[in-house]
């Protein structure tokens, strides 16, 4: 498929429940004239404590260097991967690394690319905390994926145990109103057009504040991502459908 645009986000790779095959075939099958990763590419959090790095991982790597030949590849690192925020207006080999990128439209409309980790409250005051969340959400992705295993081989499709919780119970459904509020107030107030995100696993475009919130998703569960049609039009688009 070819589309003007494509964001991808939280892929995590050197973490078990990246989905870096899917990813490659995503990768494969898509055209686009600017490519955007919109953080946690790489989970850095989880290397730290213990290395997992397949070759499925390498190859995504040099996948994403391949791209940046034939298309504008933009870095903008999350919470998981924050140390590539020192090399800010750097480039590594042709993939530009920025905090937060301004992307124009085919229609010319600004839209903000950022991670959004900076408008979750519990990342941005109690790390240690969001870092107890990734251990345990990364349990439930595990659990998840031997249920999803039992799941398939009955002919069953996919579920998702932590996206099921997340839209059930009140306390995550308010995290997430408050991220969507604060990002988009933002996003507003420095008169932009759009929001493009990820950070919460989610993915969804709507229209919030008077901006339209676009986020991506993630490539551990949802395989999700954004594109940007040739028309300049946002949309969500997920692997296998």
């Amino acid at each position: 498929m070819k589309y003007r645009s494509v964001f991808i986000s939280d892929v995590h790779l050197g973490s078990r429940g990246c989905k870096a095959e899917d990813l490659l075939d995503f990768l494969d099958s898509i055209e686009c004239s600017y490519l955007f990763l919109v953080g946690d590419i790489i989970d850095i959090w989880k290397l730290q404590g213990s290395w997992y790095w397949p070759h499925s991982h390498n190859k995504i790597v040099r996948k994403l260097i391949k791209k940046s030949r034939d298309c504008q590849v933009v870095f903008v690192p999350g919470n998981h991967d924050e140390m590539f925020r020192d090399f800010d207006g750097l480039n590594f080999g042709e993939i530009e690394i920025h905090r937060e990128y301004e992307h124009r439209l085919a229609g010319g409309q600004k839209v903000l690319v950022i991670h959004g980790d900076r408008f979750d409250r519990i990342v941005c005051h109690s790390k240690w905390l969001a870092k107890l969340g990734g251990h345990a959400y990364e349990i439930l992705v595990r659990v998840n994926s031997w249920y999803n295993a039992a799941r398939k081989r009955l002919g069953m499709k996919y579920w998702s145990l932590a996206g099921y919780l997340k839209l059930k119970t009140k306390k995550a459904l308010k995290i997430v109103d408050n991220f969507e509020e604060a990002l988009t107030t933002h996003a507003a107030s420095e008169e932009f057009s759009a929001v493009v995100c990820g950070h919460i696993h989610r993915a969804e475009v709507k229209l919030r504040n008077g901006v339209t919130y676009a986020n991506c998703g993630d490539w551990v569960e949802s395989r999700t991502a954004i594109v940007e049609t040739m028309d300049g039009e946002l949309k969500v688009i997920q692997y296998g459908l």
